[in-house]
């Protein structure tokens, strides 16, 4: 049966929770956001710096290393939101940051053969320090500002210590991975 042809097949789903969702279509096992929620992500560049946060993240059972991101419309009463508005706010409630100009860089998912999740990737600049961040409620989240070239041996530094480092990193180690 080809991949298609499994696609062709009902979806469904095992278990149900406020966010997710475990299914199977066919042989295929999945995980996929409730609601159609999706998420963005803020590659955020302040004079030559880039802002990463690091927070606790119970699946991994570590501190990771991450873009500023959150969940576009989850909270009950803005499910219309729009990813650009989700960017923003989260921006500044992660990182206390708030941009003059965020652009879109496209749609990209996680991993593709394991999750549905799409994610909007956003580029901010213009940023002005506005409050703390770290984020609502209990998240602890942790702000760094680190320079374009002190990335490699930051994410280094934080890999050695045990940290977990979210892929999406890869924007800037990944082409020095690359030899040609």
């Amino acid at each position: 049966m080809s991949l298609e042809d499994e696609y062709a097949q009902a979806e469904h789903v095992h278990w149900q929770g406020r966010f997710i969702a475990a299914k199977t279509r066919g042989r295929w096992e999945y995980v996929s956001r409730t609601r159609n929620i999706r998420a963005a992500v803020i590659l955020a560049v302040d004079a030559g710096h880039v802002i990463f946060v690091e927070q606790f993240r119970v699946p991994l059972g570590r501190r990771t290393i991450e873009l500023p991101a959150g969940l576009v419309g989850d909270h009950e009463g803005d499910e219309h939101e729009d990813a650009l508005t989700a960017a923003a706010r989260e921006l500044e409630e992660e990182t206390g940051y708030r941009a003059a100009n965020i652009s879109e860089l496209g749609e990209f998912y996680s991993s593709p053969g394991m999750v549905t999740e799409a994610f909007t990737l956003f580029h901010a600049t213009g940023l002005e320090r506005v409050g703390a961040g770290g984020g609502v409620g209990d998240e602890g989240i942790t702000v760094h500002r680190v320079a374009l070239d002190a990335i490699d041996a930051f994410v280094a530094a934080k890999r050695a210590e045990g940290y977990g480092i979210d892929t999406r990193l890869l924007l800037f180690v990944g082409p020095r991975l690359i030899s040609v």
